[in-house]
């Protein structure tokens, strides 16, 4: 969405002029209470019992975010299984804007995501990606995120991929990468392509700008090992990046 009328640059130069006051006084203060909370529990639990509440405290952040967004910004959530499913799942996420890993909060399941470098050199972010378990794919051995991501699985976690790699940045969908497909392969796990839709200009690539806007986010129905097991990772992986891509082409929500 561009935005062409002097109403419309008015529009979008409050919401940025509410927003990111409001998530600067927003992270000052739920950041250093989430911290506080967990590290005095953290003698108390076990690591497992950590990391899921350090997991929780992300996808808390994650929602606040988008809270300070309002009513500008609203988000939308669907599953679409027919059939509710608890997973673990593998879920396959197209990567349309810097916003995506913050919309992962809507999902109703403990989950880690595959992430590049940057975000754990970020200060206090980084912190709390090390401790819930987020993998830095670029900085591991191939044996190392193969291990972790098992570990993950049989422990009910589960893993968010974007195997385009980087954000398109509009309605285009890049190719796919092949190394969550094979992770999928070896743990015999159900894969739950998420499609994204909405938040090409939330904010816009290269840019922090937010627009206004409505966010989808629909989980559609998994494809459990047994409906991909006679498939090669090339023709898996193409085929969720098209079903993917028929969903975000053809069934937009009202």
């Amino acid at each position: 969405m561009h935005v062409k009328s002097p109403g419309r640059w008015v529009i979008v130069l409050v919401q940025n002029l509410l927003f990111y006051p409001l998530l600067v006084i927003a992270t000052l203060l739920y950041v250093p209470i989430a911290a506080l909370i967990i590290t005095t529990m953290a003698p108390f639990l076990t690591k497992r019992a950590v990391m899921y509440r350090v997991r929780r405290a992300i996808s808390n952040y994650g929602r606040l975010v988008f809270l300070c967004a309002r009513p500008f910004v609203s988000i939308e959530y669907r599953d679409l299984e027919p059939e509710k499913n608890r997973g673990p799942f593998i879920f396959v996420c197209n990567h349309r804007s810097a916003s995506d890993p913050f919309l992962m909060a809507c999902l109703p399941f403990e989950a880690i995501q595959i992430v590049n470098v940057w975000p754990f050199r970020l200060p206090i972010y980084g912190w709390f990606a090390g401790i819930a378990g987020y993998l830095s794919v670029h900085e591991m051995g191939v044996e190392e995120f193969f291990n972790q991501t098992e570990q993950l699985l049989k422990q009910g976690v589960c893993i968010i991929s974007f195997p385009e790699g980087t954000r398109s940045g509009s309605d285009n969908m890049g190719a796919f990468t092949s190394s969550i497909f094979r992770v999928a392969f070896q743990n015999q796990a159900a894969i739950a392509p998420l499609a994204i839709a909405g938040n090409e200009n939330i904010p816009p690539k290269g840019s922090l700008l937010l627009r206004p806007g409505r966010i989808k986010v629909h989980k559609l129905p998994a494809l459990e090992y047994e409906t991909y097991k006679d498939m090669s990772v090339f023709k898996l992986k193409n085929h969720v990046r098209e079903t993917l891509k028929n969903h975000l082409n053809s069934r937009q929500p009202e």
